[in-house]
């Protein structure tokens, strides 16, 4: 049972990397674009196209999202609990080798979710050095206070994913984790 829940759980945590990978190429083929686009007014409108995707799938990833990190923090002070309980025979192994991988997966897909909003916010600067030709200097302003107001990027819960927050969550999760663990070795 608990390999075919590991299973499971592996499965979700490939897909929603996948999501965000395909994100984070999408913000990247949209700079990669913008250098070939004469039209300014093309340029805001892909943002916007690009935008409004970006939006509908963190929303509708949204729910598994939060289920995983749920998973990651029961999962911790479980794993404490396993290896305090079963001690470092070799049965026990095997659930905490799969329990320490499915946490840094987890941990990998929330940085992956992380590195959609900190691309984003690179976005403004590449549009800023970029030539449009004479005349269009207003224009190109414009269009980069409009990404630069638009924050663009990964959200959950209608809070911005960037690495800032999610080192900052790690710190506090690390703390939280510690605590636990050091009022369960006291106990024993």
């Amino acid at each position: 049972a608990t390999s075919c829940v590991s299973s499971i759980l592996v499965a979700l945590i490939f897909c929603m990397m996948l999501v965000c990978r395909a994100m984070t190429v999408m913000v990247d083929a949209y700079g990669c674009h913008i250098a070939g686009i004469p039209d300014l007014a093309e340029a805001k409108h892909d943002w916007n196209v690009l935008q409004a995707i970006l939006r509908k799938t963190s929303a509708t990833i949204e729910p598994c999202f939060v289920v995983l990190l749920g998973v990651t923090i029961v999962m911790v002070p479980s794993l404490l609990a396993d290896f305090l309980s079963l001690g470092s025979r070799p049965i026990a192994i095997l659930p905490l080798v799969q329990n320490v991988i499915l946490t840094a997966a987890i941990f990998r897909m929330v940085f992956m979710a992380a590195a959609i909003s900190d691309k984003c916010s690179r976005v403004p600067s590449l549009v800023n050095t970029l030539s449009f030709g004479k005349g269009t200097e207003r224009v190109q302003q414009h269009i980069v206070e409009h990404i630069v107001h638009s924050g663009l990027g990964f959200y959950i819960c209608d809070v911005r994913v960037n690495t800032e927050f999610v080192v900052k969550f790690m710190y506090t999760f690390t703390i939280c984790a510690f605590g636990i663990s050091t009022t369960l070795f006291s106990k024993t």
